[in-house]
């Protein structure tokens, strides 16, 4: 568990005693410049506890202890001042969120105590928000999972892009992991909303008609009408709405900008048309050159990450294959499944969950699927 606490004074004395006198119990750091402090969290240095002075030049202990929040919302906040008014401690509290105010001199005995108490509210902080997380994004797992057996074309879209996208969203500097995944899984949810025969034409790669174009480009609003009421998917709501938007940094469209259209949903907006073409039977390098050339429609530098990425992403696999009772959860498919008369069951590059480990069962026992699959393994 992350236990280190940053205290910032510009007074070194200062620091130099809470060494001599901290060090022993705490995994302490220090800084005397407050700007420099700041920069800690834009590198993304982890911090449980901030101790901070009030009065510092450059950046008061408010507006620091405030941008603290900013870059690291889960750390805890502690104020020493030797200015304890009642306007100070509102101020504090209001706008930094300070977790408690101390003041000038503190007993020793009194500051252990406190940032031991510091410690343990992160601590309680980060694991219930671990717990929701986890809980969170099993349920929406185990929605699309279900989902994917009723129409598997369209929603076995996200096992298949989870890896690619993380990988380019780590390009641009995109660490939110949890809101990543859970955007990705959720993106094609206002598809259920879509008759399945419009689904199916357009995962098919076969023309629609203007009304069924229509009805098909009006999923992310759908989706986002969905999930909007739902506690902390309101961002994730509004980021899968612009998902199928184009780039249009000319925003000759009236549709949005490049710096309206969330970099996540330019993210989606690159990855479901690559599978789009992939699925079309055009390969990797060709789908991404098709790509390239449609100016606007893209956000270039994404485009630039995902041939990165394709180039490499099978470096390390290999294709075996094996008999399909011994599939286990967790593998990745390197050819799509079918059942006997060719009906696609479960697409190139899916991961098997569970619940499609279970529903292969199914089809095994009444022997309606072919007996060998192919899937990627690490070479030994």
């Amino acid at each position: 568990m992350n236990n280190r606490i940053l205290i910032v004074d510009d007074d070194e004395n200062i620091l130099s005693s809470y060494k001599r006198t901290l060090r022993s119990k705490f995994n302490i750091t220090t800084s005397s410049d407050p700007m420099e402090a700041v920069k800690l969290f834009t590198k993304q240095e982890s911090f449980a506890v901030v101790l901070s002075d009030f009065k510092m030049p450059g950046l008061d202990g408010n507006t620091f202890l405030a941008e603290v929040k900013k870059y690291s919302p889960n750390t805890v906040r502690l104020m020493l001042t030797g200015y304890a008014d009642t306007n100070t401690a509102i101020t504090a509290v209001n706008k930094g969120n300070i977790f408690r105010l101390l003041t000038k001199p503190c007993p020793n005995d009194l500051l252990v105590n406190t940032l031991n108490d510091a410690l343990n509210q992160y601590a309680l902080i980060t694991a219930e928000k671990e717990l929701l997380q986890k809980t969170l994004k099993g349920s929406i797992k185990l929605l699309i999972d279900i989902l994917s057996v009723f129409n598997p074309k369209a929603f076995s879209q996200a096992n298949r892009l989870m890896t690619l996208s993380k990988n380019i969203a780590f390009r641009f500097g995109l660490n939110n992991t949890w809101e990543l995944e859970t955007m990705i899984l959720l993106s094609k949810i206002g598809c259920v909303a879509i008759p399945s025969d419009i689904l199916d034409k357009r995962m098919n790669g076969e023309p629609l008609t203007a009304e069924e174009e229509n009805l098909y480009l009006s999923h992310p609003q759908i989706g986002k009408a969905l999930l909007a009421n739902i506690p902390r998917l309101e961002n994730i709501s509004n980021i899968i709405s612009y998902q199928l938007l184009p780039f249009d940094p000319q925003n000759k469209s009236g549709k949005g900008s490049q710096e309206e259209i969330p970099i996540e949903a330019r993210i989606l907006k690159v990855l479901d048309d690559y599978d789009f073409y992939l699925r079309q039977g055009i390969d990797e390098k060709n789908a991404i050159e098709k790509m390239k050339a449609k100016e606007g429609e893209y956000d270039p530098n994404i485009v630039i990450a995902l041939d990165a990425e394709v180039a490499g992403i099978y470096s390390g696999l290999r294709i075996v294959t094996i008999d399909i009772e011994d599939i286990q959860a967790g593998m990745v498919i390197a050819e799509a499944i079918r059942d006997k008369v060719g009906h696609v069951l479960i697409s190139k590059n899916s991961e098997i969950s569970l619940v499609l480990k279970t529903r292969l069962e199914s089809y095994i026992k009444m022997s309606n699927i072919e007996k060998k699959v192919k899937i990627f393994r690490a070479w030994s």
